[in-house]
């Protein structure tokens, strides 16, 4: 068989366009982008009651969101001590405390939705380098558990074949609040519920231009039923994330797209793969770039990810087997069936924001995990509109650029880009982190 470059997700969910129609001359809402963030605030919006229109550049599970490994991680760049340094005790209290309410909200809406989208709720494993510092992984862990009620342990080199067949590691970190779903299924579902709650959603539809007149704005589309439309709303979520092209300048120049790229292997049958992983949960690295891994969800194959290395999907593939084979021997023959690329945004401060600029609301820079924050952020972006409930430790949060950065995914790379990930892959190589 030979290897497929599509998303392994879409076998099961593969995109999908809506039949053209007509768009509006107004709405009281748009939101441009469909995929977490989207139809997240759409779903939000539109079950308040609001007029809500939703324009989507391709079709819906093209992106991100149904290119993603599907861990419910949740992660951000800096630990809590990190948070400390940069922001103070108290927003570093507010930004870890939303990070816990986000994973445990995803996994609310998905119980109380009834949504079909394979969600295990497994932990994860983040494998250490070292054991060095495992009295201050206990009480970190205590106090993470002390808060939120979230229990985690230190797994001992004794204890680490009851996770992992590999040996990869000297010791280990387990948390049981992080589990894995199917995105490009979750993604569909949301699509679904935004329907059925009155959002009206346009696909294969681009945005233009986009210009704020007085309290309004005024959106030019374009697709196959108009070269050139005009639209006018009341308020605009830009949910566009790593995929923000011209249509979006300001946007555009504040976030930095870094390629990210999974493999999955052939049928491995059940057995081999809960040999190697014998609890089937979620597996992460202590390391600044480092892999990401998991079983999926027929418990048949491995999904392993990462940060783009090489230039050439060949090489960075290859790179990719040559990560698995590390970890997992045995897995050094077995077949690659499918291999794929995406983007992930990082803002400058490599930190996610609910930023508000010229009265358009940018949820957003959810630096690789978006998986939790793109639901989470798409909803308060909906409750900013509307008023409730809508307090954010990343609300309003500064967002720098570069000077003469430009950005986006639709040109080339920024230097500064692949010199950072070679930065701290070589940090990685003289000093992994001691703790996940």
């Amino acid at each position: 068989m030979s290897e497929m470059t599509n998303p392994y997700w879409w076998e099961a969910a593969p995109p999908a366009a809506l039949p053209p129609a007509d768009l509006p001359a107004h709405a009281e809402i748009v939101i441009i982008g469909a995929g977490f963030t989207g139809l997240s605030a759409a779903i939000t919006l539109a079950r308040a009651g609001r007029d809500v229109v939703v324009i989507e550049k391709g079709k819906i599970g093209e992106a991100a969101s149904a290119r993603n490994g599907g861990i419910t991680s949740g992660n951000l760049r800096y630990d809590y001590h990190q948070l400390c340094k940069r922001f103070g005790s108290e927003k570093a209290d507010a930004i870890e405390a939303e990070s816990f309410a986000a994973r445990a909200d995803l996994h609310r809406f998905i119980t109380e939705e009834n949504i079909d989208c394979d969600y295990h709720d497994c932990g994860r494993m983040v494998g250490l380098y070292s054991t060095d510092n495992q009295d201050n992984i206990t009480a970190e862990l205590a106090r993470i558990e002390a808060r939120y009620g979230v229990k985690g342990h230190y797994v001992p080199p004794s204890e680490l074949s009851d996770y992992t067949a590999s040996t990869h590691y000297t010791a280990g970190l387990f948390r049981d609040d992080i589990g894995g779903i199917h995105p490009a299924k979750l993604l569909h579902e949301m699509k679904r519920i935004a329907l059925e709650a009155g959002a009206k959603i346009f696909t294969q539809t681009a945005i233009t231009g986009m210009v704020r007149e007085g309290a309004d704005f005024t959106l030019v589309a374009s697709n196959q039923i108009a070269a050139h439309h005009s639209l006018t709303a009341e308020h605009v979520i830009a949910a566009t994330n790593a995929y923000t092209d011209r249509a979006l300048p300001w946007l555009k120049r504040r976030l930095v797209p870094v390629i990210s790229e999974i493999i999955v292997t052939e049928q491995l049958g059940r057995n081999q793969v809960r040999a190697l992983m014998p609890k089937l949960s979620m597996f992460g690295e202590a390391r600044r770039i480092g892999y990401y891994y998991r079983p999926t969800p027929d418990g048949n194959r491995i999904l392993l990810g990462g940060r783009r290395l090489k230039h050439t999907d060949k090489a960075a593939k290859s790179l990719l087997h040559e990560g698995l084979a590390g970890l997992f021997p045995e897995l050094a023959d077995a077949q690659i069936d499918h291999y794929w690329s995406g983007f992930v945004a990082f803002p400058f401060d490599q930190t996610p924001k609910l930023a508000v600029h010229d009265g358009v609301i940018y949820p957003c820079g959810y630096c690789g995990s978006g998986t939790v924050w793109a639901r989470w952020m798409g909803q308060k972006a909906a409750m900013m509109i509307l008023g409730t409930d809508a307090t954010s430790a990343f609300a309003r949060m500064p967002m720098r650029s570069m000077p003469f950065y430009f950005g986006g995914f639709d040109s080339d790379s920024p230097w500064f880009a692949r010199l950072a990930i070679s930065y701290y892959r070589l940090r990685d190589m003289i000093s992994p982190l001691k703790s996940g």
